[in-house]
């Protein structure tokens, strides 16, 4: 396993991108590696990092402004090769359907609920390992 996961959070929100912070804690769960933030405010600084490369999960919000984070995971996985899996953050349950045309691996609801995005970002990380394997 490797030593640290590195996990790009996209909001224009710098309390939402706490939340994210505060539900990941030092690893999502025991069997992934510790987590480091890379924290993006601007759809320009997603793709700016993700052009620098080390990034193994986005957490893109969908509700940033002014490009939510449904747009940005779109024009990403166009854009970027090997793209990183995505999780997106999203308003309400009704907008999965929008997480799907956006191409994103995983959704969870806004506000952040710790135990069901810890788990998300879990998964994210596990699948990201066993490709890279």
């Amino acid at each position: 396993m490797q030593a640290t996961a590195t996990v790009l959070v996209y909001s224009d929100d710098a309390n939402t991108r706490e939340q994210v912070r505060l539900a990941t804690g030092r690893r999502p769960a025991p069997d992934v590696p510790v987590v480091e933030f890379v924290e993006c405010a601007t759809p320009a600084a997603v793709l700016a990092e993700l052009d620098r490369g080390g990034i193994d999960v986005c957490v893109l919000d969908g509700e940033a402004v002014p490009m939510g984070g449904m747009g940005v995971c779109r024009q990403i996985k166009d854009e970027v090769f090997n793209c990183p899996p995505v999780l997106l953050l999203i308003g309400r349950p009704q907008d999965a359907w929008l997480a799907t045309w956006s191409r994103a691996e995983a959704a969870v609801t806004l506000p952040v609920e710790p135990v069901e995005f810890a788990s998300a970002l879990a998964s994210l990380l596990r699948r990201k390992a066993l490709a890279g394997a």
